[in-house]
């Protein structure tokens, strides 16, 4: 072939989409609550790194019983508060005090913060060993620990102030300093008993149902091996595997770059377990192709948003919410894992069904597979992925073990990573960085969930749950369906303020009783508030993950968050289906085949709920071709999904064939009406140009 034609047959061969590591260059993992943030360098950069590193040490250490304290028995309290030591007073260094705090040096008083914590941190691990055995947290603890205690009390609330902001602080204080005045008549049915300063200071820092309550024993048990996997795998390129073997298998289909944007986010959400880092990884990557595959930017920005919604809900990896789930029920991990299956499926099922019957709608073709990366040649490059996470999985699910998994998975992937990748292979300067940005995650989550530890510690100390869980139940009449529906507004409007792990603890002591004492399973209930409590990152006025998508679309942002809303519309079904029968997160008697025959109803039911939605019923067609009948038709084909989708028996007064039949009978004459409409519109141009 001469040069000439050479190059003119490469001009004619379309250009394969070729994607980058989405997280080169990778920042802080977990969802950040506040936007401004320092960079730490020269020896505080080198500080945190060591800082990290020693915390990792003391996991694995305490995970796999190494006896790294030769002749010295730790106990959990002590390492405990080794982590809060190491990790929360660089809170006040990565976080400034305010907007007009300068961002390119670290002042005197964050410094000065900094001392005090570590300090205080200090002072109280080494006294919680007495402190047990003299039973201090109950009174009688020396004035050293006292000013220590309450200097950490301090501390904890201006590190939940940085992290998550005036609201989080503004919810979180009132009920930690609750038990000072819990006699006070005009508390109604929050009065408890109470305690004085002294007390209430021992309580809060040296018992275990506070500072070093759940929340922070997740964090130490389980979360920091689960974060370093996830900044592992992302940093040996995952994300750019993930992205490409979703564009190689979706991107063909009818509306295939939204298909491919809900696939990849939910493999790159699996993994992270963040709501924003995925936004702002994947969405770099689909949003521009959704746009151009002629998504307007609005939409495409809110499938973006509701794709990554599902990385906190889809196993293995979850948001750190789910761990502090396992501890609140004394339950493993891999149980709160198990449970988030069918929801998970549902949820992104649903987001499939909404972009294939918007795309039939408006017409929108996928992308040829000239221009798409090769299925196997996207497998050959990372095949060591699929064997980790196999790993990861097995032994989260088979072996049980939730605290070993994450950390043999990981040096899995760094071994292969090593042997069979040029590219991510890593250097020196991978550790150093691999180790800070773990350490901005860790420092962060320390001073979300440390703060919120708080909270359980306030209705403990005053014994009010019991008497409060009555009167939410005499309130609602013992009614279950009012008391889900008012847990369900106070979720979302909580959600509102609060990061989800907050909002989930707060409802988990406050209202989770009340929902168990009517009967409702306790898995089903936990993750019922969960998920409502998470709905916030889609819901406006706050939907951070639809902001943030809008941002890389260049859309308006509170249309975005409108959008999202329409387009995950489903999620805020799914949760009431799983709470009227369990068997929707494999629990009761015989859950995994009922859960899968209610699985496959509300499938069908999605379908139907989805085509009314978007305006085209798969297999029936454009629901505008129905003319006047055309509204009438989508709200009769959302209710009858909605029915055919909703578990029968329990608390429900219908039985599963009753509401079957009433979710047929509904849907059967609504879509033969819809396709004798929809076949008459078409025929009738045929029968006016025939001769």
């Amino acid at each position: 072939m001469s040069p000439s034609a050479a190059n003119g047959a490469a001009v004619a061969a379309p250009a394969r989409i070729e994607f980058d590591d989405p997280h080169a260059g990778i920042g802080n993992l977990q969802e950040a609550e506040v936007s401004r943030v320092r960079t730490l360098r020269g020896a505080w950069r080198w500080a945190l790194i060591v800082a990290t590193a020693v915390t990792i040490l003391l996991c694995i250490n305490q995970q796999f019983t190494l006896r790294f304290f030769i002749g010295y028995t730790q106990l959990n309290t002590e390492y405990f508060y080794l982590l809060i030591a190491l990790m929360l007073p660089f809170t006040f260094l990565i976080f400034p005090s305010s907007e007009r705090s300068p961002l390119e040096r670290i002042p005197w008083y964050d410094v000065l913060l900094f001392i005090l914590t570590f300090a205080a941190s200090i002072v109280l691990m080494r006294s919680v060993r007495k402190a047990a055995e003299a039973g201090w947290e109950f009174g009688g603890a020396p004035t050293v620990v006292i000013v220590a205690g309450l200097v950490m009390w301090v501390m904890l609330m201006e590190a939940l102030r940085r992290t998550g902001g005036w609201s989080l602080l503004l919810s979180v204080l009132p009920f930690t300093v609750y038990p000072l005045f819990a006699d006070a008549k005009w508390l109604g049915p929050f009065r408890g008993t109470q305690s004085t300063l002294e007390q209430a200071t021992s309580y809060h820092v040296l018992s275990g149902e506070s500072l070093l309550g759940i929340p922070i024993q997740a964090f130490a048990d389980t979360v920091i091996g689960f974060l370093v996997f996830g900044t592992a795998l992302m940093m040996t390129g995952a994300g750019k595997f993930f992205i490409n073997l979703s564009f190689a298998m979706c991107g063909t289909f009818r509306g295939g770059a939204a298909k491919v944007c809900i696939f990849a986010s939910g493999l790159l959400g699996m993994m992270s377990g963040s709501i924003i880092s995925n936004v702002l990884t994947a969405g770099t990557m689909t949003i521009p192709v959704m746009k151009k595959s002629g998504f307007r930017a609005s939409y495409a920005a809110a499938i973006e948003a509701c794709a990554s919604t599902g990385a906190v809900l889809a196993p293995p990896v979850m948001g750190a919410t789910a761990f502090v789930i396992a501890q609140f029920l004394n339950v493993s991990y891999a149980d709160v894992a198990i449970a988030a299956i069918i929801p998970a499926v549902l949820y992104y099922a649903g987001l499939f069904m909404q972009v294939d019957s918007y795309a039939a709608r408006h017409g929108l073709k996928g992308i040829p597979r000239s221009e798409l990366p090769k299925v196997m040649d996207t497998i050959k490059d990372g095949w060591y992925y699929i064997f980790v996470i196999a790993l990861l999985i097995v032994m989260l699910l088979y072996f049980k073990r939730e605290s070993h998994a994450p950390f043999y998975a990981t040096a899995l992937l760094l071994i292969l990573n090593q042997l069979f990748s040029k590219d991510t292979r890593w250097t020196l300067t991978t550790i150093n960085k691999f180790l800070e940005v773990n350490g901005r995650t860790f420092v962060e989550l320390v001073g979300i969930l440390a703060g919120c530890g708080l909270l359980i510690g306030a209705f403990s100390m005053t014994g009010v749950v019991s008497s409060l869980a009555n009167d939410l139940l005499r309130i609602a009449g013992d009614n279950a369906f009012l008391l889900l529906g008012m847990c369900a507004f106070t979720s979302l409007v909580l959600g509102l303020g609060l990061t989800t792990t907050a909002c989930y603890i707060f409802l988990a002591i406050l209202v989770a009783p009340a929902l168990e004492k009517v009967g409702l399973n306790r898995m089903a209930v936990h993750m019922f508030i969960f998920y409502w409590g998470m709905l916030s990152s889609i819901t406006p006025p706050v939907a951070i993950a639809s902001f943030a998508a809008a941002g890389i679309a260049g859309s308006p942002a509170m249309k975005t968050g409108w959008e999202s809303m329409w387009v995950g519309s489903i999620i805020y079904f799914i949760p009431f289906f799983f709470v009227l029968n369990p068997a929707l997160v494999l629990q009761g008697a015989n859950p995994y085949l009922e859960g899968l025959g209610l699985m496959a109803l509300a499938g069908f039911g999605t379908l139907f709920i989805c085509g009314g939605i978007q305006g085209y019923q798969a297999f029936v067609g454009d629901l505008r071709r129905a003319g006047a009948l055309e509204w009438p038709l989508r709200v009769l084909l959302v209710i009858g999904g909605f029915v055919i989708a909703t578990p029968g028996g329990g608390i429900n007064p219908l039985s599963q064939i009753q509401i079957t039949s009433l979710g047929l009978a509904i849907l059967a004459p609504t879509v033969l009406a819809a396709l004798f409409l929809i076949r008459r519109q078409t025929l009738a141009p045929n029968q006016l140009r025939a001769p």
